[in-house]
Order: structure tokens, then sequence, then C-alpha cells
């Protein structure tokens, strides 16, 4: 499995390419090689005053490549110039990879009103699975939040094809995953008695996650799916939310309020968000 890591190189990049036990999982769920990509905006120039970007860019990608590689890992650098989540984007449809990883520090009153983070416009846009790492806030040397990814994951279902869909990263989340939390929220449009029972439906699957060794429970929650979702997050105290992205309009895409962005700007741990097939 391919994996593109993309660093702005700053304090929080490192501690997301630096942490022993977060690239331990990454091997654990199968990536074998790794693409570091540090995306130049095209408003910044190496000439600008007191802009060193060239000698920076190669010392901090040599430091992570060695680390990277030291761990096992087989590693590819790039340095590309444009918009950050297209380029990272292109980069992960070159190299064919599986997995997108972007380190984020959270949410800020600031980044809740404005789309404009790279994590937020990767939702929006992936190709790939795309794992957000949640990094520190307010501090110096910022560390993960939660280092093991993928040891206790919590999964939101709506029962839709993507939702289902997103249940099959199961299928190599089960190597580093120990517990997971099936949750379904119901609200106003979910459809009539004919679909099924959701706690029978959730049932099923956790039926097949423990034929992986893997312990389950599940929870039916009623209310605003976001809100619900981000309560079971914090009182599970879960690694990683998984969950899928339907994908949306051009207008759409301006607005803010999609539950998936609403689990990226406010979860307090790491999220994995599976596109639709269409962008896969």
């Amino acid at each position: 499995m391919k994996a593109v890591c993309a660093t702005d190189l700053s304090a929080a990049s490192e501690a997301a390419i630096e942490t022993e036990t977060c690239l331990h999982c990454l091997g654990k769920i199968g990536v074998e090689e790794i693409h570091l990509v540090t995306v130049i905006p095209s408003n910044v120039h190496a000439g600008m005053p007191g802009m060193k970007f060239e000698k920076r860019r190669k010392r901090a990608l040599a430091r992570y490549r060695e680390i990277i590689e030291d761990a096992g890992f087989a590693v590819e650098t790039h340095v590309v110039r444009g918009t950050p989540h297209r380029r990272i984007n292109g980069v992960a449809g070159t190299v064919g990879a599986s997995l997108t990883i972007v380190g984020s520090r959270g949410k800020s009153p600031l980044e809740n009103r404005i789309i404009g983070s790279t994590a937020r416009n990767l939702t929006r846009t992936t190709i790939a699975p795309l794992l957000v790492n949640r990094i520190e806030r307010g501090v110096e040397s910022p560390e993960l939040v939660r280092e093991h990814l993928f040891d206790r994951v919590l999964y939101a279902t709506d029962f839709s094809e993507n939702a289902d869909r997103t249940f099959e990263a199961f299928s190599y989340l089960r190597h580093a995953t120990v517990d997971a939390m099936l949750v379904h929220v119901r609200t106003p449009k979910d459809p009539g008695p004919e679909s099924g029972d959701p706690r029978d439906r959730l049932s099923e699957l956790a039926g097949r996650l423990a034929e992986w060794g893997i312990e389950t429970d599940v929870e039916i929650r009623q209310g605003d799916p976001a809100e619900e979702l981000l309560a079971v997050e914090e009182a599970y105290s879960a690694t990683t939310t998984l969950l899928g992205s339907r994908g949306h309009s051009r207008l759409r895409r301006l607005l803010l309020g999609s539950v998936t962005e609403d689990i990226v700007a406010n979860a307090n741990g790491n999220v994995l968000v599976v596109p639709p097939e269409r962008s896969a």
C-alpha cells in the first residue's frame, strides 16, 4: 500500500512524521511506501526577503526521509508548487496512493467559520481515504493527540452506499484495531421501517468485526449527527473516527455544514474520511 504524507515543514508536521508509534500503525495496516509531499504556494518565491525555502525544504525532507526509512518504509519526496490540496491530490493520483495523510491542529474560531485549511479542503476533494492526524494546539513542540491511530475506531454510518464502502476499510484497519464503536444517529430523514431496524443492522456489522477478533459495541443516537458523533467520540475516547464523505456539488463545496467537515474540524482525535467511489 502506498501513502502520501503531506507536510508544510511545520512543527505540527514534524510531530506527525516523527512519531514512531504512528509509523508503526501505518506499517500494521499495510503501508509499505510513503511519498512525502510539500507544496509551496504559487505566491511564495525563494527570492523573497528572509525566505530560505530551498535549503529549508531540503534539510527538512532529508531528515523526514531518514526517519521514515529507518522505520522500514520505502520513501519518495515531492516538492511542488501550487494550491496545496490540489497538488496533494495530484501526487496521490499519479503514484496510485491508497491513503493520504495530513496533520491538523484542529479547531479554532476562525477555522470553523472560513474554509481555508488544507485538511478541510482535502476533506471535500480527496481522491483516496484521508487520514487527518490531530496535533496538539498552542504548544511550541506539539505531539499527536492520539498516537495509536487505529486502536479504538468509532465508525459512523447512515447506511448509505458510501457508508457501506467505508466499512470495508476495516479489511486493513483490523490489523491495528483492538475495539470499535459502531454508531448510527437517527434523523427525521431516516428511511422507514421497511429498511430494517438500525440496531439489527449495526449488530450484523459488529458480527463481521468479531470474526476478525475486534471487540465491538453499537450505539443508536438521535439528534444532530455531528453533535452526537462528537459526543460519542469524546465518551469513547476514540483514537480515530471513521466515516464516509458523500461529496457535494460545486455550490455545496462553498458552504460549511456537512457532517464530515464538522467532524474533521471539531473531533478531539484523528479522523479517517473515505471518499465516494466516483472519486477513487
